[in-house]
């Protein structure tokens, strides 16, 4: 009796408990209609929408409607619409009343019409998952953005289910795009001429392709970012630089600059809110020279930087704890080619502030995990040099397996006979300056034609890369031909070196990371570094850390031999790792989860015989 007394006991606790789960869960249904709220723990905030594109929606001065025009009907698109959907939801969100959206399935003839008249693309879709052998589950269709922003309209016409790494970074630069249009906002930038320096317009990033040309960095800004306008700054001796501009840019000289142009610069900064950025080192190549001679020369770029409290030494930084690396095929497999020159910089958590190779939570290298720095000299921190109040940092470092060359020429041809020079050290290779910042030219003769205050009213910033070919290709810039121009630019990459031209192929590899720093940097410079989260969204899932796994460490006097002994030694102690992992995933979490079943079955069986007795 007391049994059947317990068993309806149990059975009406059991139907209350459903009876609460049933009614949690439909007044969580209830609020989560109301209330829209994501939680996103992944380190680059994929899942959610970054700050800076809800506080970019917080500076319009009128709601933007978006038009989102989709295709649904295989998985891969139903799942795509679905996080496509969740995004304008978070947008939405964020605009509180600026954004809105409407979903459109262009299913009917006048909806197709409309969306070819907006300028979307119709395309096909292949949704892999539905394949056999011979066939494939195909829909037409478009899947596109139209962007209106009071009298202005702009598009994404075509977005691609299967990369949808970036799209929050297209569609916020889409907003600023419009607003910028609407609004009459503009961010001119001047980059520094006429000193026979490394230009944004050169064809320097891959090969030369003939007539239809190559792309460069500046075409690849203004096609992608056409709120920057870039404008070439001749510096004149009598008239200062246009104070309209937000910045200067100056990229790897081979001519000297005089004094009074450099305080020329100085005048420009010393205004207030302005920002220079320089792309220069001593190290200093010809282009299109195959022999990859460098002359080491700061073209008087240093007697403005020290002022600023950045000293660019006339060295170069060779790093042999850090090559730069890239695989090309031999007789008997796959070889590597190693430069000390380029100096690889990844960046480990594991370090302190003051280690790490890489500080990738400075704007211009936000969320970076690797840079390469082609030719770089090295960097010193003067803090005597400016007041206690501006900020004077490192930002990227070489390890402390490197050492300097201080010519005066150094050979930066690929080769074995790679000598270090004592001391080996960490080298610093950027840094920055950030404040109300006194005049590089403090103390010093005075210049009658050029009147500065004593420091500048606001803050001004300096960034100083110090690597001379860091927004170009290094074996592109070497191992192109001359340039033919008029009809003959149609016979493509005539007089190249090959070589090196087949070894800048994989070198674009590199290029991505530098193209996404180089736009962070334009937002730093502009005062937009707030965006720089949502270009964070451009890069992929990091690689897995083998945080346990020491990588090989090369010095100049190892052979081929030992080279590929130590390769590898550290490619088997990967694979040992990644096959541990393997079978922990596979077979030890089961097992765990059946173990701790078992015990759970035993304890019931233990607890039901001492109730039967």
């Amino acid at each position: 009796m007391a049994t059947e007394d317990q068993k309806k006991k149990a059975a009406a606790q059991t139907g209350l408990y459903v009876l609460v789960i049933v009614a949690i869960v439909i007044v969580a249904n209830m609020l989560s209609a109301k209330v829209y709220k994501r939680a996103d723990v992944t380190m680059a905030e994929r899942f959610t929408l970054s700050q800076g594109s809800g506080r970019l929606l917080s500076t319009l001065k009128q709601p933007i409607q978006v038009d989102a025009y989709v295709k649904t009907g295989l998985p891969q698109l139903d799942a795509f619409v679905a996080d496509l959907t969740d995004l304008l939801k978070e947008y939405e969100h964020a605009g509180k009343g600026k954004f809105k959206f409407t979903l459109i399935e262009a299913n009917t003839d006048e909806l197709r019409s409309q969306a070819k008249e907006a300028g979307l693309q119709e395309q096909p879709f292949v949704d892999p998952s539905q394949t056999s052998e011979d066939q494939a589950a195909v829909a037409q269709g478009y899947m596109g953005l139209v962007f209106k922003y009071g009298s202005e309209k702009t598009v994404i016409p075509f977005l691609s289910p299967q990369s949808q790494d970036g799209l929050e970074f297209w569609i916020t630069n889409k907003i600023r795009e419009i607003r910028d249009k609407a609004d009459d906002i503009k961010h001119r930038i001047g980059v520094i001429t006429d000193k026979d320096e490394l230009k944004l317009d050169d064809q320097n990033l891959v090969a030369k392709q003939g007539k239809q040309g190559s792309p460069t960095m500046k075409s690849i800004m203004e096609q992608n970012f056409p709120f920057y306008k870039m404008e070439e700054v001749k510096l004149s001796e009598s008239a200062p630089i246009d104070k309209d501009l937000v910045g200067l840019i100056i990229t790897q000289p081979r001519k000297d600059y005089t004094e009074r142009e450099l305080r020329r610069i100085d005048e420009f900064m010393l205004r207030g809110g302005k920002a220079l950025v320089v792309y220069a080192s001593a190290v200093t190549l010809k282009p299109q020279d195959a022999t990859m001679s460098a002359t080491l020369d700061t073209h008087n770029l240093d007697k403005l930087l020290s002022g600023y409290g950045i000293q660019m030494n006339k060295d170069a930084v060779l790093d042999f704890g850090a090559q730069f690396r890239l695989p090309v095929r031999t007789a008997s497999g796959v070889g590597w080619i190693r430069d000390p020159g380029i100096i690889h910089v990844v960046n480990d958590s594991r370090l302190g502030d003051d280690e790490r190779s890489i500080d990738n939570s400075f704007p211009p290298f936000f969320r970076l995990e690797e840079l390469a720095f082609p030719f770089a000299s090295s960097l010193k921190i003067l803090r005597d040099k400016q007041p206690s109040d501006v900020k004077l940092a490192a930002v990227a470092r070489s390890t402390p397996q490197s050492s300097v060359d201080k010519g005066p020429t150094v050979d930066m041809r690929l080769r074995l006979d790679w000598s270090p020079k004592p001391p080996q050290e960490s080298r610093v290779i950027a840094a920055y300056a950030q404040g109300k910042l006194k005049s590089a030219f403090a103390g010093g003769t005075a210049d009658p034609g050029i009147t500065v205050p004593e420091r500048a009213p606001t803050d001004s910033r300096v960034l100083v890369v110090s690597s001379s070919l860091f927004l170009t290709n290094p074996f592109a810039y070497a191992g192109n031909g001359p340039d033919l121009g008029g009809q003959f630019a149609m016979f493509g990459n005539v007089g190249g070196d090959e070589n090196l031209l087949r070894i800048a192929q994989p070198y674009v590899e590199y290029l991505t990371n530098t193209i996404i720093s180089f736009k962070n940097t334009l937002d730093w410079l502009s005062g937009d570094s707030d965006l720089v989260a949502a270009s964070a969204k451009l890069i992929g899932d990091p690689h897995l850390v083998y945080a346990d796994v020491a990588k090989p460490k090369f010095k100049s006097e190892d052979d081929p031999a030992e080279i590929k002994r130590k390769d590898e030694e550290y490619r088997n102690s990967r694979k040992s790792l990644q096959r541990n992992v393997q079978w922990t995933l596979t077979l030890g979490i089961p097992l765990l989860f059946g173990a701790f079943g078992l015990f759970r079955w035993r304890r019931r069986e233990s607890m039901r015989a001492e109730l039967k007795v």
